[in-house]
């Protein structure tokens, strides 16, 4: 079972690829959407792991069922949906990848991060990897304390200078841009994007394979 988003990370195609065929569930959502909720990012895992089964094992349709009946036509809450999640990552290894996590909104990072804790207790063979950037790093090292390695993955500034060059040379109007703008920004857009590392987090601490 497998699922994902058009904008995957290489991370989540490299998984895709290594368990295709088998009874593995690989998600991914991308937290930097606005004006979504804690509650909207766990649903849509859900949502898609679900429609991402061929076949919809009976213990889980019929908990499935269980929760849309307890809820009697109200919204499913956070705490509904991590049960059901709960649910699924013990039935079925599943890797779950969040990408852009320091663009959630402060409150809703929390309870993220809360919830992913609640499901690793209960299923510790869940995989996460979640990428942002390094302010976010003790944060989430205190909500997932001891689930956590972290990694930093950052542009080569020549790798910039270079993409930019390439960019640049494809410019309809090249006379509107001497030598001296042009050094310019090679110089103060690279060194910003050097220094914009991007931190990826992967929870718990253990070998995929």
């Amino acid at each position: 079972m497998l699922t994902g988003h058009d904008d995957s990370s290489l991370v989540v195609d490299s998984l895709c690829d290594q368990f295709r065929g088998q009874n593995i569930a690989v998600t991914c959502f991308y937290a930097a959407r606005k004006e979504q909720s804690a509650t909207s990012m766990l649903g849509s895992l859900v949502k898609e792991i679900v429609n991402g089964m061929e076949r919809i094992p009976e213990d889980i349709s019929r908990a499935l069922l269980e929760q849309k009946r307890a809820i009697s036509g109200r919204r499913p809450r956070l705490v509904d949906i991590v049960k059901m999640l709960q649910l699924i990552t013990s039935s079925y290894r599943t890797f779950i990848s969040i990408d852009a996590l320091d663009e959630c909104p402060g409150v809703q990072r929390v309870r993220l991060l809360d919830s992913l804790k609640q499901i690793l207790e209960k299923s510790p063979g869940t995989r996460i990897f979640v990428t942002g950037r390094p302010h976010i790093q003790a944060e989430i090292e205190k909500r997932l304390a001891g689930w956590v390695i972290s990694v930093s993955v950052g542009p080569k500034k020549d790798d910039i200078i270079r993409y930019l060059r390439a960019r640049l040379s494809e410019d309809v109007t090249p006379d509107a841009m001497d030598e001296s703008l042009e050094a310019d920004i090679l110089e103060k857009i690279s060194d910003n994007l050097s220094e914009m590392c991007v931190k990826a987090m992967r929870i718990p601490p253990h070998t995929i394979g």
